[in-house]
């Protein structure tokens, strides 16, 4: 069986269009569109004078809707007006009577706001008394707690400097037996290597000097802050204590 033959011959569209020739006028052209049929002037005038017509119906149709409504206004008014005035009246002897029960009620409450006012001054009394007891021992529970952080903080104080000073005691122990030992050994050498320990000796002796001078510079540095920092506690507690107290009262 052989193969079938699937090629289509090729149409030129371009060539195809100009042998159809030109394409036949759909709807209608420019000139039909100005050569349409138009009203004349007196068509026109015609059309005018019948809208106006009905605009003057429709006008008097509205005045017509005015009046009748205007009727009905004037009608809910009067019985509106007719019912305020029964209301007012009425109002009237309410207020007379509302003034009668308030003489009578002001007199009899005159002769209860006096005893009242004699029972209330008494209590107000009583109370000033407990509030000024209570702000007397808080003032003292105050002042008990701030001098005894003092105290334990001054000890503290006093406990760091003896050891400071136990250790510095300990180290200068230990130099003093240092030079000892050189200045033995310099002894039993010759005469520039003594002359040598000697320096060396003084330079020590300088350097501890230098120390103990720092260390002073220190301690006393110390005790400065320590004091500022022992003031600003008791002056935040005082502050607390006072706060306290006006959140009581």
């Amino acid at each position: 069986m052989g193969k079938r033959d699937n090629r289509v011959a090729y149409m030129n569209p371009i060539a195809m269009a100009r042998a159809r020739g030109p394409a036949p006028n759909s709807g209608p052209t420019i000139q039909d569109y100005l050569n349409r049929p138009r009203p004349t002037w007196e068509e026109v005038k015609e059309q005018l004078e019948k809208k106006k017509k009905g605009s003057r119906a429709l006008a008097e149709f509205e005045e017509k809707m005015n009046e009748n409504w205007r009727k009905e206004l004037e009608k809910h008014r009067e019985k509106l007006l007719g019912g305020n005035e029964s209301s007012s009246k009425k109002k009237e002897k309410k207020k007379k009577e509302k003034k009668k029960s308030n003489r009578l009620s002001s007199s009899s409450s005159s002769s209860s706001s006096s005893d009242s006012s004699s029972s209330s001054s008494d209590s107000e009394d009583e109370d000033k008394k407990q509030g000024k007891k209570r702000r007397k021992k808080k003032y003292r529970s105050s002042r008990k707690s701030s001098a005894s952080t003092t105290s334990e903080s001054e000890s503290d104080s006093k406990d760091s400097t003896k050891k400071k000073r136990s250790k510095e005691d300990c180290e200068k122990e230990k130099e003093g037996k240092n030079q000892h030992r050189k200045r033995k050994k310099a002894d039993r050498g010759d005469g520039p290597l003594s002359s040598e320990s000697v320096s060396e000796s003084d330079q020590i002796e300088e350097v501890q000097a230098k120390k103990k001078k720092s260390n002073e510079e220190k301690e006393k540095t110390d005790k400065t802050k320590k004091r500022k920092k022992h003031k600003k506690h008791g002056k935040k507690k005082k502050k607390k204590t006072a706060g306290s107290n006006s959140d009581s009262e």
